[in-house]
């Protein structure tokens, strides 16, 4: 099910890339939930006090009747709730409540499942004054040293901090139409270049499609999307999902807490390094 050949993956102008990640139809967080999982449940709060943000949900349910924690973030369907929900881009409040479901998941000894899609954290000055960046830091850190399993998938667009804050996982998936990366295309393009028009230069020099990105050890494989992409048939692109996760989750369960530690660490460690040249 799961792709892990990049070979079997087409090429793909950046252009295309960028709009199939950003495409409105692509199925929300809360969407691939209640489609995905059995009985969930959401659950809200950061229990501190400060509120709930909108742009990431989670709960429990159940993953082809294995009980998990699921977290995402959710960009909202129409333009009234991605207003409401901040496009997904996440308030310190969103990472600190999905801090706590984290730590539910290890006192109840439940895997975490987490799902992303956000162009990068909300950048707003009110979010900077309550901890944005320790709070991003934070869920990195506490992903990183979590003693049960965590598959992360990729969904739609995975954008700097604000993704790898929920992204720090045992197998890290993404789907054939989604994109990640360090910076924004156009991000990237405004700093290099002084031109956002020249995003789709900065798509291609980011390397930010499924192909590449399983080809470069950021992914560990490639969840297929149904013929004419995720939007033209959601219903079975959340049953690849499914049978993606539950094969992933089943591929690091049962490993001893510390080496599930050791091997998560020495993943992300590995980002960007390159091999030692043959003698």
């Amino acid at each position: 099910m799961l792709v892990r050949d990049p070979a079997e993956l087409p090429e793909r102008e950046p252009e295309a890339v960028i709009a199939a990640a950003r495409d409105q139809d692509r199925p929300t967080t809360l969407e691939y939930a209640n489609q995905v999982l059995d009985n969930f449940q959401e659950l809200r709060g950061d229990r501190l006090g400060t509120g709930d943000c909108p742009a990431i949900v989670g709960g429990v349910g159940r993953l082809s009747g294995r009980e998990v924690v699921l977290i995402g973030h959710q960009k909202g369907r129409d333009t009234a709730e991605r207003v409401q929900r901040n496009f997904g881009m996440a308030l310190p409040e969103g990472y600190r409540k999905a801090a706590r479901l984290m730590r539910l998941a290890v006192k109840l000894g439940l895997p975490v499942v987490t799902l992303v899609d956000t162009p990068g954290a909300h950048p707003g000055i009110g979010a900077e004054e309550r901890g944005q960046a320790w709070a991003i830091a934070e869920s990195i850190r506490l992903m990183s040293g979590l003693p049960v399993p965590i598959v992360t998938a990729i969904t739609g667009e995975g954008g700097s901090g604000g993704a790898l804050a929920l992204a720090v996982a045992d197998r890290v998936l993404a789907c054939s139409g989604a994109m990640y990366s360090v910076i924004s295309p156009e991000g990237c393009a405004a700093i290099l270049w002084k031109d956002q028009a020249a995003a789709p230069l900065a798509a291609a020099a980011l390397r930010i499609g499924a192909r590449d990105l399983l080809r470069n050890g950021i992914v560990d494989a490639v969840v297929p999307e149904p013929d004419g992409g995720t939007p033209a048939d959601p219903s079975a692109a959340a049953e690849l999902l499914r049978a993606a996760l539950t094969e992933a989750l089943a591929e690091v369960s049962g490993l001893p807490p510390g080496e599930l530690v050791a091997r998560r660490r020495r993943r992300f460690r590995g980002y960007g390094a390159v091999p030692a040249p043959r003698p």
